[in-house]
């Protein structure tokens, strides 16, 4: 099917993909699986006795956590991800990125993850979409958009990321922020440029064997599928892509268009549970508001002392102090919030730069802890209690969370929020094997989001 538009999925795998964090791995496998491509999330490489219990699935994701990592961790890290996800065989192998671009030259660097990428497919071109307009994040003429709360801004004016304690955006225009990551030629494919009749001649013309990477706008849903439509049909004998899920969203617009997909995309809806847990190490405005709410309408919330939790000799205690807390609440049928902090401006956060050093550690060593703290929390609490369904917001704190719970695989359950549904846990461990679980970004979700999850509803339905 290369370069054609006939109705037809090759044999195998349609795609496959490594996440940058945990969040952000569900996020696509969502997209897909809304959409009916069967997906399956690995928390580790994917092998074939794990892969063999989904034998419908289309779609194969590996969860990462290198958004938050150096390029010393990528070079060492990386090769070996993409080169067992290249053997699975799937034409187009993503590295998976946030709609945000989280990421700088230090750290998530994505320049140097496509730098690793492109030595795994044969493929004269990288495109690359980052444009979701399902998440409201746009690309327009290279530069990239979000919009909060009913108002959009440039990504380098953004609230949060602009102001991102650790990869922060003071560029918009993706070209330039990517060209800080890379050496590899950028060009750039526009809305205007993609709506014209000569676009495959463009791609044609930009390929090259030193795979350049190409940015396609994506603004609405005409430009999105237009994407997916050029990404499939000039994918030839197979490329990696560094792209949001907007490339999950872009492909099944255009399969839906081709009659590949139902025409609505769609996921089963839940059902409630007397009780969830939470554990946030969100720093989100958006994720500070949840708190609040939930807060307001009978949640118990427990906030974790960053200044004991990576004191080594108080450590262990207030780890403790917050489980029992938090388990006398659940004990009384009431949900219970683990969180690190409420907002940009917490104290938490501001200050995290000293806490780190009254610990004598790094900061970037001292996030971590936070996570290991978060995720230790949550397996004493699904050690004690009988949780049927709990949720962890934050994608370094998800993908903390997620590997101390022994948890091999993700399907999804149902919808919730765009961007964050609910999921099946697959684990060897009879105690974990069925968990229902929410890895929630920061960004996602409204103000009412822990509370659909209890109830299971869609989120502002």
């Amino acid at each position: 099917m290369n370069g054609t538009s006939e109705a037809t999925w090759p044999d195998g795998l349609l795609l496959a993909y490594y996440g940058d964090d945990f969040t952000g791995s569900t996020d696509a496998m969502e997209a897909m699986s809304a959409a009916g491509v069967p997906t399956v999330l690995c928390l580790q490489q994917p092998t074939r006795e794990l892969l063999a219990r989904f034998p419908e699935v289309r779609c194969v994701g590996m969860a990462g956590s290198s958004r938050g990592r150096s390029t010393t961790w990528m070079d060492d890290e990386l090769p070996e991800a993409f080169a067992s996800l290249a053997a699975l065989g799937a034409p187009i192998l993503q590295y998976k990125v946030c709609s945000t671009f989280d990421s700088s030259p230090e750290v998530g660097s994505i320049g140097r993850a496509i730098d690793i990428g492109v030595k795994h497919m044969p493929g004269s071109w990288s495109p690359m979409v980052v444009g979701a307009p399902r998440l409201k994040r746009y690309q327009m003429f290279g530069n990239l958009f979000a919009a909060v709360d009913g108002a959009g801004y440039r990504l380098d004016r953004h609230p949060t990321m602009s102001r991102h304690p650790v990869t922060p955006m003071n560029e918009a225009d993706l070209r330039l922020h990517l060209a800080r990551q890379t050496a590899r030629r950028i060009e750039l494919i526009d809305m205007i440029q993609l709506r014209g009749s000569d676009i495959d001649t463009r791609v044609r013309a930009l390929s090259a064997a030193d795979t350049p990477v190409a940015l396609i706008d994506v603004l609405d849903e005409e430009t999105l599928a237009a994407a997916g439509r050029l990404i499939w049909e000039q994918r030839g004998e197979g490329i990696f892509t560094a792209a949001s899920s907007g490339l999950q969203y872009a492909l099944a617009a255009y399969w839906r268009a081709c009659g590949l997909l139902p025409p609505t995309p769609s996921l089963p809806v839940a059902g409630p549970v007397q009780a969830i847990a939470v554990a946030s190490g969100s720093c989100s405005p958006v994720t500070a508001a949840q708190i609040g709410w939930a807060r307001a309408h009978g949640f118990h919330a427990e906030r974790l002392d960053l200044h004991r939790a990576l004191d080594p000799r108080d450590g262990a205690a207030e780890i403790e102090r917050v489980v029992t807390a938090a388990g006398q609440a659940l004990t009384q049928g009431i949900s219970t919030i683990v969180h690190s902090a409420e907002g940009p401006d917490d104290p938490a956060v501001t200050g995290f730069d000293a806490i780190a050093s009254s610990a004598r550690l790094a900061r970037h060593d001292a996030a971590r802890m936070v996570g290991h703290a978060l995720a230790e929390v949550m397996r004493r609490l699904l050690d004690r209690f009988d949780l049927p369904r709990v949720v962890v917001a934050g994608g370094d704190s998800s993908g903390e969370v997620a590997g101390a719970l022994g948890i091999d695989a993700l399907s999804v359950v149902a919808g919730l929020a765009p961007g964050a549904p609910l999921c099946r846990a697959w684990s060897a461990e009879a105690r974990r094997d069925g968990l229902q679980i929410v890895l929630k970004g920061g960004q996602l979700g409204d103000a009412a989001f822990f509370g659909a999850v209890r109830e299971g509803r869609v989120s502002g339905a």
